[in-house]
């Protein structure tokens, strides 16, 4: 008999099944007993009333991998509308150490500390699991989207030889006895590879040693980075974005609806043509002094709530950064050259997404590195292949544990991300 999934039982009544997963919860009463069986489709309610079943319930373990054959009947008040009866219960496993915290509650009351120490069994609990499925979801709406915008996927280096970029800290390593980096984006390959598709985008980890132990920032993380060519500007850009969040939104609302009711939140709006500000204006409406460099995390807070209240959207672009607080490849803007062609995407007052237009033309990226004092040198691989000719181009990389995180309310991203690295935590 082929193993069916709980979310398929009521497909199945009248009919004999067999089930397997994790014993969720036992609930022993007088005359009864109730086995919630937990398996990759949710949850399925199993009633015991033969003695020597129940007595094999009774000796399980919560976490205990079992099968279950039985029967499904209708029952409004089981999980789906439907029960199996007449079970046989059968361990596929010895007795499970039950976790430090009961899966079974509808809340995991045990602290983020214990929950990260405990990420295996933690992740199990349909909250925690819930915003890993959000985050799948969002992934496969992210590739569809840009798929059918001809863009191609591309998989480029994690290990890299030289440590600048942007300024951010780096994770050295040994590599074959010369010294290496963990990569801190795929920004320059993914320019370069604009050079062969036109269009690329990629989904992969990055490293940040920047010393945060904040709510928001993992040393690890996964970006979505998108890099497309023959662009007008910023504006083309952020078009593509919008487009792309749409569809990352359209697809979790469609393949995780579960998903988003077990963590009671629906998915946002992403409007047709989402509300944009000058970073000059952006200073005035959080009321920060005109001299800021940046926005501080209080400035975000206070242009969510602005766009919010103004216009109804969850998402706001911040553009014109100044072009000291960008990267040396940011293209300036023709008519302020001190603000940049570049943007932010904040997301419930939040920065989710950071992009713009980039240099293109070989002598501009010689001039950028000397008016910063920087070396060629380190940057000679990347910057030759704009000597061979290399359209107008941009991107953007969207930080997919932050948008899960905004997404689903939580306080923290480590609460959406299965084993988050930070400054302080390596394992499990």
């Amino acid at each position: 008999m082929q193993r069916i999934l709980s979310s398929q039982l009521p497909a199945h009544v009248g009919a004999t099944v067999r089930l397997a997963g994790w014993v969720h919860r036992r609930r022993l009463l007088k005359s009864v007993a109730f086995l919630v069986l937990r398996d990759g489709g949710g949850l399925a309610q199993v009633v015991v009333t033969a003695p020597a079943v129940r007595a094999q319930v009774e000796a399980l373990t919560e976490e205990t991998v079992v099968e279950v054959v039985g029967t499904v009947v209708a029952n409004p008040a089981a999980p789906a509308g439907v029960e199996v009866v007449e079970p046989t219960v059968r361990p596929l496993g010895p007795p499970a150490v039950p976790p430090p915290f009961d899966l079974y509650r509808p809340v995991l009351t045990a602290g983020l500390s214990t929950q990260l120490d405990h990420a295996p069994v933690a992740l199990r609990h349909p909250s925690r699991s819930a915003a890993l499925r959000i985050s799948a979801a969002a992934v496969s709406g992210f590739r569809a989207t840009l798929d059918g915008q001809g863009f191609v996927e591309v998989h480029t280096p994690k290990v890299v030889a030289s440590s600048t970029e942007s300024g951010a800290n780096v994770f050295a390593l040994d590599w074959f006895g010369r010294p290496a980096y963990l990569a801190q984006s795929p920004q320059f390959y993914k320019q370069l590879m604009v050079g062969v598709f036109e269009r690329v985008y990629e989904v992969g980890p990055v490293f940040r040693a920047e010393p945060h132990d904040t709510a928001r920032h993992l040393a690890q993380y996964t970006s979505l980075d998108v890099e497309l060519g023959f662009v007008a500007d910023h504006r083309d850009v952020m078009a593509v974005l919008r487009e792309t969040l749409a569809g990352m939104v359209a697809t979790v609302a469609d393949r995780a609806d579960g998903a988003l009711a077990t963590l009671g939140v629906t998915a946002p709006q992403v409007p047709a043509e989402i509300p944009a500000v000058h970073f000059t204006e952006a200073l005035t409406i959080a009321g920060a002094p005109p001299s800021e460099p940046d926005l501080a995390p209080a400035h975000e807070r206070a242009l969510g709530e602005w766009a919010l209240r103004e216009h109804g959207s969850d998402f706001l672009f911040v553009t014109g950064y100044p072009m000291a607080k960008r990267p040396f490849y940011t293209h300036p803007d023709p008519a302020r050259p001190a603000y940049s062609n570049g943007f932010d995407l904040l997301f419930r007052g939040v920065e989710l997404v950071t992009g713009g237009q980039r240099l293109h033309r070989h002598a501009d990226y010689l001039a950028a590195l000397a008016a910063r004092g920087e070396p060629v040198e380190p940057y000679a691989g990347y910057v030759d292949a704009f000597r061979h000719g290399m359209p107008p181009h941009g991107g953007f990389a969207i930080g997919l544990e932050r948008f899960v995180a905004r997404l689903t309310g939580a306080a923290n991203v480590r609460e959406v991300t299965a084993f988050p690295r930070d400054l302080h935590r390596l394992a499990p």
